[in-house]
């Protein structure tokens, strides 16, 4: 059904325009506006907003500036894009070449392929969408720039929350990005001994929203795609040489064996390449961009996270519970399934409960989403988590260690599945990365 809802929406509304982008100020903000439109249906305007006293950049080039605003608008227009996915996009807003259109093609393919998939859309990379530029332009820079120090976007899970700690001696030249802080975002920089951070306030037009009421397509955006290009131009604005990401090479894993579907593709290896290479090349700025977990994976970070004792009580990593006001964990969804999984060898039962309020190897509920984790179903769930053979380690130390009185998902596993105890999760120094040499050095440290 959604097939054909898919062609009816893509025959009635063939055409999506990027048409501008507008940037004011006010006494304390720039704020940065743009202009999309479906065809006949109807036209967005999201806004992002900057205080003015984060930019300590004192040589900005006004052209590359507008070029890098132009550019976060290029991928926030996917979420609007997508309520139709009209086959025609045209480009008003700014100039891109062909080899831009082909690099943004691949990217809004693979990282709309998770909603294309859950919604039962066929369609491929050269069909999908065909985008026009209709103006022409600057499309490489010269620019002269001299960055120090790190920029480290912060998620308010565990991830984020061990780079900090890895990157505490670079203190004086840290500074945190985030976008659209909450509770627990601020609490986790604090915790951390930053006394402020860069903020962007990112709103989304109210028109989307009712739209996805109504029913047009909807599903998972590649976000972290954004992060990349709104933090490269926080990091630009604050002369920042490395903007720190805090992706596990787990994140390189597709969520449905043996296809290209991840949820997680703007988070791998491949997508960090192809930013540093389009950044490269089109913006010319000495500014790279790059995971500092890459080399890990998420059963060697949470080793870590768990002896950062004095976050335990603060960090969140659910996604529902985000909704909350105070972020909270559901402890009912894959996500705070998996945390705790991967926690369990490390924490006691006591500690665990303390952090997610109950013993979630208790909860038969969610033998299901255990089953998806450790890949005994069609898919892994459409969460950032780990990689099957983490999860499945993580749960076979824990019944080794527990032996007797095992709690109800772990008894089940015990009785339908083997242990798996190959002890190269621990060791695992994943070589592809893009982390500089004084970097890796700390990390083989700790």
């Amino acid at each position: 059904m959604n097939q054909e809802k898919f062609e009816k929406l893509r025959t009635e509304y063939p055409t999506f325009y990027y048409n501008k982008y507008d940037v004011s100020c006010d006494s304390e903000n720039i704020i940065i506006t743009y202009d999309f439109e479906i065809e006949n249906l109807e036209k967005f305007n999201p806004t992002y907003k900057i205080q003015k006293k984060y930019i300590t950049n004192k040589d900005i080039d006004k052209d590359l500036f507008n070029y890098l605003v132009f550019h976060i608008g290029l991928i926030e227009l996917v979420s609007y894009f997508k309520c139709t996915c009209s086959p025609n996009v045209i480009i008003k807003a700014g100039f891109i070449d062909d080899n831009q259109i082909k690099w943004l093609k691949k990217l809004y393919y693979y990282g709309l392929s998770e909603m294309f998939y859950k919604n039962g859309i066929n369609t491929t990379i050269d069909d999908f969408m065909h985008i026009t530029c209709t103006c022409s332009g600057k499309n490489n820079f010269d620019v002269s720039y001299k960055g120090e120090g790190n920029l480290i976007p912060i998620g308010g899970g565990k991830d984020s929350i061990v780079t900090l700690n890895l990157l505490k001696k670079y203190k004086d030249i840290n500074n945190c990005f985030v976008i659209n802080p909450k509770k627990v975002h601020i609490e986790c920089i604090r915790e951390a001994n930053y006394s402020d951070e860069f903020v962007i306030t990112r709103t989304i037009d109210k028109r989307l929203l009712e739209l996805n009421k109504q029913g047009f397509l909807n599903g998972h955006t590649p976000f972290s795609a954004l992060v990349a290009f709104t933090s490269y131009f926080a990091a630009y604005l604050q002369n920042k040489k490395y903007v720190v990401l805090s992706n596990e090479s787990s994140s390189n894993e597709p969520t449905i064996p043996g296809t290209n579907i991840n949820h997680q593709y703007s988070k791998t290896y491949e997508f960090e390449n192809d930013f540093n290479n389009y950044t490269k090349k089109y913006f010319n700025v000495d500014i790279k961009y790059f995971s500092l977990l890459r080399c890990l994976n998420e059963f060697q970070i949470a080793k870590l996270f768990s002896e950062y004792k004095n976050f335990h009580k603060i960090f969140r990593s659910c996604n529902i519970g985000s909704k909350n006001d105070p972020w909270t964990w559901c402890a009912n969804c894959p996500k705070c399934m998996f945390v705790y999984i991967m926690l369990s060898p490390f924490l006691s039962k006591d500690e665990l409960v303390d952090i997610f309020g109950i013993d979630m190897y208790e909860k038969e509920d969610m033998l299901n989403t255990l089953l998806d984790l450790s890949g005994h179903s069609a898919s892994k769930p459409f969460e950032c988590v780990g990689t099957i053979g983490e999860v499945r380690y993580a749960l076979s130390l824990v019944i080794n260690k527990s032996k007797d009185n095992l709690p109800y998902l772990l008894k089940y596993y015990k009785d339908n599945f083997d242990l798996e105890l190959d002890h190269k999760y621990e060791l695992d120094f994943n070589s592809e990365n893009n982390i500089d040499s004084e970097f890796l050095k700390l990390i083989k440290r700790n």
